[in-house]
């Protein structure tokens, strides 16, 4: 029976190598899946999922108004799984689309994104998907400052770390760094 799965992590912890690697076993046994990112993180070019590593797969984009289980339902192919990047840029509306794909096509959906934002509020796509996934899971990495887990996103300009502004800012490395709650209060020097 299909799940709708939401894999989490904070920034630099190995979610898009994780959906490239997941597509890859699936089409390595010759069952396609179909991959989706959103318009709004273009880091990369839109249309892409790109790793820090360096691997790239090109995806379908996902808009404001895109319908995601009518263009599932227009895939000719049978489908194996849909795999999500940047899911938590998805608004209410799109993970109750992709719960239907689950319900209805029975077709597993990964969605893989950030839980929380730097100034640690939900993004509406992951607050929609930890209230109708079936399985959460936790992707881990550790905190730029210490040993301990990540578990928060740290926004940074000029070496300075940043509590207020705009939720979404598309950055990488140089923008945010994943901490613990402990060095997200009291982050120790960042040197770009």
């Amino acid at each position: 029976m299909a799940k709708l799965y939401f894999k989490y992590g904070a920034m630099n912890s190995g979610k898009s190598i994780e959906i490239i690697k997941v597509a890859h076993n699936y089409e390595e046994q010759k069952k396609p899946v179909r991959l989706y990112t959103s318009a709004v993180d273009h880091r990369s070019g839109v249309g892409y999922i790109a790793s820090r590593t360096g691997f790239e797969r090109q995806a379908e984009i996902i808009y404001d108004n895109t319908d995601l289980f009518e263009d599932i339902v227009s895939v000719k192919e049978k489908l194996y799984c849909i795999l999500i990047d940047e899911a938590q840029f998805l608004n209410k509306v799109h993970i109750l689309q992709l719960a239907r794909v689950v319900d209805e096509l029975d077709i597993p959906v990964m969605a893989f994104g950030l839980k929380n934002d730097f100034s640690n509020q939900l993004f509406e796509g992951s607050k929609y998907l930890l209230l109708y996934a079936d399985k959460i899971e936790e992707i881990k990495t550790i905190c730029w400052f210490c040993h301990k887990k990540a578990i928060m996103n740290l926004r940074f300009a000029d070496g300075k770390p940043v509590y207020h502004g705009e939720q979404i800012q598309i950055g990488g490395n140089e923008s945010y760094i994943p901490v613990c709650r402990k060095c997200y209060k009291n982050p120790g020097t960042i040197e770009n």
